[in-house]
């Protein structure tokens, strides 16, 4: 396997590559002075997967614009070996092994680097399985569809060459992708235990520990046992080696009835394996430029505009009492009165001459709100393409940190659940300023880490923050910031080490622990699915459960042994992998697509397609030893 990064993703794709799949890995990386500091992942390793991170560096020097050939090492000693280079050039991958590669990642941050870098190594390999970072959607499916044509036409496979080879040669996938729907979730409703993706959502809830004796909710599969001192708040988000303290994944029946028995240990249950679009914004030529009615008059105008209706209201009232006339003819005097075009009352009664007073007054009073109003429709229309401000007596929103990549599909998520959500932005410049302007989303522009910013957003009474900038410290700052205005707030922090997000997320569990708090590594939600794709199967997503991963793949029953010709309870492998639904093939609207409730007698033939939850390590043993 050829890693091609530039970031932390890269360093953490290799380190699940070596540790869970067992794979020989060349990790292509800037050299050290040019480079972003790794992420440290798996520092409580067991000394077995400890000698597999022992790497043998084979510098790579290229000089700028001169051309000059890359030399290295050799073959590596152990189960990685590093080249550093500033870019993956033709001789970058040739020195790396492209040729007699199995797949081939390129993670770097900029779209036109992993593109050039794709079309040169499809060029020297036409069979190598390659996985993209790309940010483009779009630009992704036609990269994509071009790089299987090229290799099809390479090989001579014809037109159904990906499936005749039984998995992608080609897969785009997107960090922001694969992290938002998490990051997302955690912030909305506490838990990041979604996976959404072509339409599949699978939902896991948390259970709290049961009482002695009493069992779960029947029929719902046990995905996940939580940790046994998950009662400690400063231990709540343990490691992955806990132990036998530690989260179990996918545990069998015995362990679920003995941890029922014991009610010491929470669970994660599925929730739902269905096919659902979601909800989705209203689209129109007029979505994001017309202004809602609401937003067209300040609150203190419209109850201006209130008040003077309830006086002509109250003065068409009166005059109807003092003359007896019909209440219609009251009301139909008094706006003619109130606009300066009825006869003056002489020879009238005092009542009458008085009311024509008071409504020749508060028609005086109409003309500035009147003109107030239409100055403030003209203002609201004219920046209408502009960015919009927090609304008045905002509550229950999201305050989202950054407009990065992240940040932009954190939002376009939040949106489509229509979930009110503030932005904070430092630069006019950033990507997803546009987004928002299109999303009607409130930004407020400003350094979160000055005060008085926070408060723009309204985050005394908001929902949740979500910090998901590209600093750290930022991050932690504003996280920080918030608590001490609002000690219950629910913060979710993305943080670039996975080891500092855990540490951060025990001592703000410990100081706040009536609030919740959640600190999440993009690169350790984003590895894992990438790392599947290397492997030849298209991974769903993944659910994190504490400090591990739970995985969501699928794949065809045929070849292998494990599954094909096994009932579904005999298929069964605690703590590696667990089949859950049967894919029928049928349309998704319209049929049942998915048969979810699966008899352990039903048998696995060949020709299924499966959908099952699987532990790192249990995919990667499916993987190696199909047939």
């Amino acid at each position: 396997m050829v890693v091609c990064g530039d970031d932390g993703l890269a360093h953490r794709l290799a380190a699940e590559l070596r540790g869970v799949y067992e794979e020989q890995v060349t990790l292509v990386v800037p050299p050290a002075e040019r480079m972003v500091r790794p992420p440290v992942v798996g520092r409580a390793r067991a000394v077995s997967a400890a000698l597999l991170d022992r790497v043998v560096s084979a510098a790579v020097n290229r000089a700028a614009g001169n051309g000059a050939q890359p030399t290295g090492t050799g073959e590596p000693a152990g189960g990685q070996r590093t080249l550093e280079a500033l870019e993956a050039t033709e001789a970058v991958l040739a020195e790396a092994g492209v040729e007699r590669a199995a797949a081939l990642a390129l993670v770097y941050d900029d779209d036109e680097t992993n593109i050039r870098a794709a079309l040169t190594a499809r060029r020297l390999n036409p069979r190598l399985r390659l996985v993209l970072r790309l940010y483009n959607r779009r630009l992704g499916q036609h990269i994509e569809e071009l790089l299987d044509q090229a290799a099809a036409l390479a090989t001579g496979d014809g037109p159904d060459f990906s499936s005749a080879r039984g998995d992608a040669s080609t897969t785009v996938l997107s960090d922001a992708d694969t992290a938002a729907p998490a990051l997302a979730a955690t912030a909305v409703v506490g838990t990041s235990k979604v996976v959404q993706t072509d339409g599949l959502l699978l939902r896991a809830v948390e259970r709290p520990p049961t009482g002695a004796g009493e069992t779960g909710e029947p029929g719902r599969p046990t995905l996940a046992l939580l940790s046994a001192n998950g009662s400690d708040p400063a231990f709540a988000d343990g490691s992955e080696t806990s132990g036998e303290q530690g989260p179990l994944l996918l545990p069998d029946a015995a362990a679920v009835r003995e941890a029922a028995a014991a009610g010491r240990r929470g669970s994660v249950v599925l929730e739902q394996v269905a096919y659902s679009a979601g909800p989705a914004l209203p689209a129109g030529r007029g979505v994001g430029v017309m202004a809602p009615f609401a937003s067209l008059f300040s609150r203190r105008l419209r109850w201006s505009l209130a008040g003077l209706v309830g006086c002509v209201f109250a003065l068409a009232v009166a005059l109807w009492l003092a003359t007896g006339i019909h209440p219609l003819g009251a009301l139909y005097l008094t706006l003619l009165d109130l606009f300066a075009i009825n006869d003056p009352a002489v020879g009238a009664t005092t009542e009458r001459q008085v009311l024509q007073l008071l409504s020749g007054l508060v028609g005086l009073l109409l003309l500035p709100v009147l003109l107030a109003a239409v100055l403030e429709a003209l203002g609201t229309f004219r920046g209408a393409g502009a960015l919009r401000r927090p609304p008045r007596g905002l509550g229950g929103h999201v305050v989202l940190l950054g407009l990065g990549k992240i940040g932009t599909r954190v939002l376009i998520r939040l949106r489509e659940l229509n979930i009110p959500v503030v932005c904070v932005e430092a630069g006019p410049e950033a990507r997803g300023l546009a987004v928002a302007r299109r999303l009607r989303a409130p930004v407020v522009l400003g350094d979160v880490t000055q005060e008085g910013v926070l408060e723009a957003a309204k985050i005394h009474r908001a929902h949740a923050l979500l910090a998901v900038t590209s600093s750290d410290t930022t991050n932690l700052e504003a996280a920080l910031y918030a608590r001490s205005l609002r000690p219950d707030l629910r913060v979710v922090l993305r943080l670039y080490d996975d080891d500092f997000a855990t540490a951060v997320y025990r001592t703000l569990r410990a100081a706040h622990p009536q609030a919740l708090t959640r600190s999440r590594s993009v690169s350790h939600l984003s590895a894992p699915s990438f790392a599947g794709a290397m492997m030849g199967r298209q991974i769903l997503g993944a659910i994190p459960v504490e400090r591990r991963v739970l995985l969501f793949a699928a794949l065809e029953v045929a070849g292998y042994a494990q599954l094909e010709g096994k009932t579904v309870g005999e298929a069964f492998r605690a703590g590696y992998w667990r089949v859950l639904a049967l894919d029928t093939g049928r349309e998704r609207q319209g049929g049942p697509g998915l048969v979810w409730d699966l008899a352990d007698a039903y048998v696995l033939r060949g020709s299924d397609r499966v959908v099952l939850a699987a532990t790192r390590r249990g995919l990667a043993e499916l993987l190696r030893r199909r047939r």
